[in-house]
């Protein structure tokens, strides 16, 4: 495991099928480039889909959210805004009909039993699959496949998909989010300072450089 004390990490409060969370972390990327010391991710997940959810995890399409066809067209005009602001090119611009949640309990398994730097591009691999390749990331099977990429084998990922304990403890991440006051995603963190949305490298310079200073 990674010995980076306090000083060296960003809270980032994410859920993968957030398209701004995508492009906030391209954000986050351009500022850690900027840096002469390692700033790590400490990735806290966040279920995006929790009011649609059933209580075996599966989702209620039915459930109306008062998201309406201009609610989603504004957010497809933000998400493009931000595409060509971070020159980053999107096979998607929403993702409505992926469930992330199989794919936040295999992140969650490899945050807790793998080094950083494995479960960070296992992370982006996750992310890739999603915003790059319109994969399925709720599909076991993609899941399975960028594991393996990563160096982890397919079978403990299976093996934690199948564990009713790990997403206990994951939603006790989710109810620990909102007891934090995390009410929407990307979050950033740092002491105790925040950051919402997929805010420019600036400004996570002065979150974390300037105490939160903006």
């Amino acid at each position: 495991m990674s010995d980076a004390t306090h000083g060296d990490r960003i809270t980032v409060y994410s859920d993968y099928v957030c398209p701004f969370c995508y492009l906030g972390r391209e954000s986050l990327r351009r500022y850690q480039a900027t840096r002469e010391d390692d700033l790590e991710i400490d990735w806290r997940p966040f279920d995006l889909q929790s009011h649609k959810r059933n209580p075996d995890g599966s989702l209620d399409e039915t459930v109306e959210d008062g998201k309406d066809d201009e609610y989603f067209e504004q957010a497809k005009q933000g998400v493009r805004r931000l595409q060509e602001r971070y020159d980053v090119e999107m096979e998607l611009d929403l993702a409505t009909e992926v469930d992330s949640l199989d794919a936040q309990v295999a992140s969650y398994y490899v945050k807790q039993h793998y080094p950083y730097e494995q479960w960070l591009d296992f992370d982006v691999a996750i992310f890739d699959a999603l915003w790059q390749e319109s994969r399925d990331i709720g599909d076991e099977a993609v899941l399975v496949d960028l594991a393996e990429d990563a160096g982890i084998p397919g079978d403990e990922i299976r093996s934690a998909l199948d564990d009713d304990g790990l997403r206990a403890e994951l939603r006790d991440q989710f109810d620990a989010a909102q007891r934090a006051g995390i009410t929407g995603v990307p979050t950033f963190t740092y002491e105790d300072y925040a950051a919402r949305g997929a805010v420019p490298p600036e400004q996570l310079e002065r979150l974390v450089e300037g105490a939160g200073g903006q």
